[in-house]
């Protein structure tokens, strides 16, 4: 995984993880934030191996006749088990640190 667990990342040390643009065949994961990108992609960095890609993800909905564009984040992975481990560990990591509950 990384240097923490005595195993070097090759894809990190030569700056190849994180992709610029979300390629076809990457499996998203599209969610609303509630935490800082910075948590998000670190959690990701810590716990995950492949290449991803992480960034805003732009949708049109139908609503009361008007198209209205609503504006996500998308996490997107080249290896199709770490889409879903992230997806089932997101609620974890992704809220909101000002909640008093």
């Amino acid at each position: 995984m990384s240097l923490i667990h005595g195993i070097v990342n090759l894809l990190n040390v030569n700056g190849l993880r994180r992709v610029e643009h979300c390629p076809p065949h990457f499996v998203r994961v599209v969610f609303d934030i509630r935490t800082s990108e910075k948590t998000i992609s670190d959690w990701i960095y810590e716990n995950l191996d492949g290449r991803f890609y992480f960034g805003n993800w732009y949708e049109e909905v139908e609503a009361d006749g008007q198209t209205k564009v609503v504006l996500s984040k998308c996490a997107a992975f080249e290896i199709p088990h770490e889409a879903s481990f992230f997806s089932l560990q997101l609620s974890e990591f992704n809220q909101n640190s000002n909640q008093l509950w």
